[in-house]
């Protein structure tokens, strides 16, 4: 450790004044942060990894029995009025295959081969895997 007799490298111009300029206006905090901001070296890298990394399903067919069951339990359903827990498979729109999503509420309707959920969501019943 320096004693305070000690000269420190700078001590000359440590404590001058910050020069401010008269013909240029200080540049923004805003704009002085960004210049350490980081950027993307490969442009659409990020892009690329995050679509490489969907996971996709492939939808899976019911067969007869298990559609018929489907059915019953739509319409058992609608009639009792009981909230049901339905999964359905939601189709990729950028590649083949999806992925199967689930939802709460009550059906409020059914027909024309799809079933109306009371938040508004209609869902294909093809679509649907289960019901519960």
């Amino acid at each position: 450790m320096k004693s305070r007799t000690e000269k420190w490298p700078y001590e000359d111009i440590v404590n001058l004044p910050h020069h401010v300029s008269k013909k240029h206006p200080q540049m923004p905090m805003i704009k002085r942060a960004a210049q350490f901001a980081p950027f993307a070296a490969l442009a659409g890298y990020d892009d690329a990894v995050e679509e490489t990394a969907r996971l996709t399903d492939e939808m899976v067919e019911l067969e007869d029995s298990a559609v018929d069951e489907l059915h019953r339990k739509i319409n058992e359903a609608l009639c009792s009025g009981d909230e049901v827990t339905v999964t359905y498979f939601v189709p990729d729109t950028k590649k083949s295959g999806g992925r199967y999503v689930r939802t709460a509420g009550l059906i409020k309707k059914a027909g024309m081969g799809r079933i109306v959920m009371n938040d508004g969501l209609s869902i294909p019943v093809e679509s649907i895997r289960e019901i519960v």
